[in-house]
């Protein structure tokens, strides 16, 4: 996702809480829901046939996720990315603050760009907050992407608030919808139909959805062979 000048938002901006003296910073929500996804999470991944050794995480922001994530379990490679050069920073940090030998570098990323400068193939892929505060072709580059470098069968999860059919699940989410694209008209949150119909073009399906806090949804969708 590309988030340059006030088109997009940044998760990294110095409105943000930083901890300690260095470039490690987090933002609240991330610490309040990153147990929740991981629980959901990790169900996912057990359900995975072949063991999933490999994750992508798309969009990391700051990295509260990943490395909340790393550290449940020490088996799991994580491999965060941004485009954002201070988010990078700040994963950085994470990683070395916390001691997580099993996330690596973090890797600058534009999931509209044709070739995602990542090696596959991974065995999941992770995807929080990012569809709805970007451009749709963000959305479409997301499964494009992901397309090339998920193995079959691996798990495309994707958290953040949905609506479907055009109904929203509570009146918070829709006047969530509102704000955002009164800040910028591409955004928005979005109809899990139309995220479907954009994940089959790409040769994903809609496996399961998990309901978390916040009127949130964990969306997970397969890789087909």
């Amino acid at each position: 996702v590309r988030r340059p000048g006030a088109s997009t938002m940044s998760f990294c901006g110095t409105s943000l809480r930083s901890i300690g003296a260095g470039k490690k910073r987090t933002v609240g929500a991330a610490e309040r829901n990153r147990e929740p996804i991981w629980s959901a999470l990790a169900d996912v991944f057990a359900s995975v046939p072949g063991a999933v050794g490999r994750v992508l995480e798309i969009a990391s922001g700051t990295g509260t996720h990943v490395a909340h994530f790393a550290a449940q379990n020490p088996d799991i490679q994580w491999f965060p990315t941004d485009p954002d050069s201070s988010c990078l920073e700040s994963i950085q940090a994470w990683t070395e603050e916390e001691h997580l030998p099993n996330v690596a570098a973090p890797t600058m990323l534009d999931v509209t760009a044709d070739d995602w400068p990542v090696e596959g193939p991974f065995d999941a892929a992770f995807c929080a907050n990012m569809i709805h505060i970007a451009p749709w072709e963000c959305c479409e580059g997301l499964f494009r992407g992901c397309s090339k470098v998920l193995r079959a069968g691996a798990p495309l999860c994707i958290y953040g608030p949905f609506c479907e059919n055009g109904v929203y699940s509570a009146p918070s989410n829709a006047a969530f919808n509102d704000m955002l694209r009164e800040r910028d008209s591409r955004w928005g949150v979005r109809d899990l139909v139309e995220v479907t119909k954009v994940a089959e073009a790409a040769e994903f399906r809609l496996r399961s959805r998990h309901e978390l806090p916040a009127n949130n949804l964990l969306l997970v969708f397969e890789k087909q062979a």
